[in-house]
């Protein structure tokens, strides 16, 4: 079993700033891949960034400049620090993981994800 627990989703005005940080618990062998994703009502769920098990990180066009994702692999986290947010940023904001786990003395490989965090923009 593999937890990803988020925080840090506010109410903030457009031009501020927010870090969302979204931490992984279990039985965790290794971590590959993390992302950052959001929905809106309506809408697919949005690819935001992403970052290997060795720190390359890709971007969505309309983050890019402005996100910044980033992982600390000895505490299993990773964070999106967003700056100069704009009311098109307001969603639920979703992190997942590819991790290789133990279960049952059995290492498996599987996508886990966060229960979400609202990040409203708004004056």
């Amino acid at each position: 079993q593999v937890r990803l627990v988020q925080s840090g989703g506010d109410l903030v005005q457009p031009g501020g700033s927010l870090r969302l940080s979204c931490s992984a618990s279990g039985s965790i062998i290794v971590i590959y891949g993390m992302g950052w994703y959001r929905q809106t009502p309506g809408k697919e769920r949005e690819l935001v960034a992403t970052v290997t098990s060795d720190g390359n990180t890709n971007y969505a066009d309309s983050v890019k400049g402005r996100f910044t994702i980033s992982r600390d692999n000895a505490k299993n986290t990773v964070y999106l620090q967003m700056n100069s947010l704009n009311p098109e940023d307001t969603a639920v904001y979703y992190c997942n993981a590819n991790v290789k786990f133990s279960h049952l003395l059995i290492r498996r490989t599987g996508i886990s994800w966060g229960q979400g965090t609202q990040v409203t923009v708004s004056s």
